[in-house]
């Protein structure tokens, strides 16, 4: 017998996978709580002009950051429902936060702005929180997007990843810097 992993059963064969290798949700009944975090990360690149509209409030769609971190928050509560094989959890915190990236300023050196999305989840329980974080942080971009599309279609959502995660069997993990 193979050993288990986070993705795969004693015998080698993911866990998303049944007999006939269709689809199900995994069985998570006899796992103990615990406590789980997960953050992860997304950016958006758009002109330096949009980021400036964004930042001084002046977007003809209102408050784009306040709109997106709260979209963020709302997607961890109903990622079950977007993503088939994710067990519906109960969250004890989620947060998404929104700001221009530090190293650009305005602009970089290929002239794109950037903003940095960073969304934080946490639970007790049987199951990790990984997918809360991701949907959190693409939906927040996403809603970024739809709130500015009117003055700069060429924004680009992208680099959506998990940065960290805590808890449960496989223990702490932490993206390493340099990729």
């Amino acid at each position: 017998m193979r050993e288990e992993s986070p993705i795969t059963d004693a015998h080698g064969r993911l866990t998303h996978l049944d007999d006939r290798g269709e689809a199900r949700m995994v069985d998570v009944g006899g796992k103990p709580a615990t406590r789980r975090r997960a953050v992860a990360s997304a950016t958006v690149m758009m002109r330096p002009s949009t980021l400036s509209m964004i930042v001084e409030g002046r977007a003809p769609k209102g408050d784009v950051l306040a709109t997106a971190r709260i979209a963020g928050i709302m997607a961890a509560k109903r990622t079950a429902d977007l993503v088939p094989m994710c067990h519906p959890i109960a969250l004890t915190h989620a947060s998404v936060e929104i700001a221009p990236a530090a190293d650009d300023g305005i602009a970089g050196a290929d002239g794109w702005a950037r903003v940095l999305i960073t969304a934080t989840c946490e639970t007790t329980g049987p199951t990790g929180v990984e997918m809360e974080a991701l949907t959190a942080a693409a939906v927040a971009g996403l809603t970024l997007y739809d709130m500015c599309k009117a003055i700069d279609r060429g924004m680009v959502l992208g680099e959506i990843m998990l940065a960290e995660k805590s808890g449960g069997a496989s223990g702490r993990w932490v993206r390493e810097e340099e990729m």
